[in-house]
């Protein structure tokens, strides 16, 4: 089958993907030069894409009939035959960025093992999903900035996924409860007497925010590992890996500033904040110095 769209249709698509569903990651694009925006974009559609086939409402079997589809059409796409016109874009990124498929298809996987789980026993066992679902997605965007390949910077960009996911993880409580899941380990539910069945049932009470603020202080340590990667990315990847990690940080700032309470409000970074942050980060392909490290912030240089 030939593409059912163009490339630039395809790129067109994908930034439009971006821009409407992207949220915090969006933001830490405008820091990149307009062809490692795009390609930004187009991993960002396909990584939305993957999330979105197995968080669709539909059944286990639907929903992994549909993951299965979009491996094969993965697999086609690397192959030169399109069936999506996200798919295109997403290729030629591959190429263009040397970026290894596993990183994508693991991220199906990841997807695909969310499909019956409702429960994480363990600290490690979170630390496996964070890497399926959150690490592979900063390993793969590390192609396209640029970076020096060295074990301590996949480390430190597994330590970022992490960090990454928790922060969803921690603020995303009472909406996956809602939905009949808790991410949060059992180990640490159960080490401060809190049952899953009361977070299904609404009831989140001392207990369970001391649960989360547990988790962020476990988090935060994840954040000052993963400040190891600017160590090894290009001064494009500092830039927009540095406004990523500063609008993720401030959110866990904010759970913690919280005492833990996830239940009474959403807790988000403001638009504005948002925005501060992506310009301070934006500014250095500019104006030479500026960013360089400030008191209390963090500079897209080491």
């Amino acid at each position: 089958m030939n593409a059912p769209v163009t490339l630039a249709e395809s790129y067109d698509i994908c930034r439009t993907t971006a821009r409407r569903a992207a949220g915090n990651f969006y933001y830490s694009f405008w820091a990149l030069p307009r062809e490692k925006r795009l390609a930004m974009c187009a991993l960002y559609a396909f990584f939305r894409r993957t999330d979105d086939l197995g968080d669709d409402g539909g059944s286990v079997d639907v929903r992994g009939a549909s993951l299965q589809t979009w491996r094969e059409s993965l697999a086609r796409a690397m192959a030169g035959t399109f069936d999506d016109p996200l798919l295109p874009a997403l290729a030629d990124v591959v190429r263009r960025y040397s970026i290894p498929l596993e990183y994508l298809t693991t991220s199906i996987d990841g997807v695909e093992s969310d499909l019956t789980r409702t429960q994480i026993a363990t600290s490690e066992e979170v630390d496996r999903y964070c890497y399926q679902v959150a690490s592979v997605v900063g390993l793969a965007c590390m192609h396209v900035w640029g970076f020096r390949n060295d074990p301590r910077s996949l480390a430190a960009a597994h330590a970022c996924g992490t960090a990454f996911q928790m922060t969803n993880i921690l603020r995303d409580v009472k909406e996956d409860a809602e939905r009949g899941r808790v991410y949060l380990p059992f180990e640490v539910l159960s080490r401060h007497g809190v049952d899953p069945s009361q977070l299904l049932a609404g009831k989140f009470d001392e207990r369970g925010r001391a649960v989360v603020r547990e988790l962020a202080e476990q988090t935060e340590l994840h954040y000052r590992a993963a400040r190891e990667l600017f160590l090894y990315l290009s001064d494009d990847g500092r830039r927009s890996y540095g406004a990523m990690w500063s609008i993720y940080h401030g959110l866990l700032e904010r759970i913690r500033a919280a005492d833990g309470d996830v239940f009474s409000r959403r807790i988000r970074v403001p638009t504005w904040r948002k925005t501060t942050i992506a310009l301070r980060h934006m500014l250095p392909r500019f104006v030479p110095f500026w960013g360089r490290r400030t008191t209390g912030t963090l500079s897209p240089s080491p």
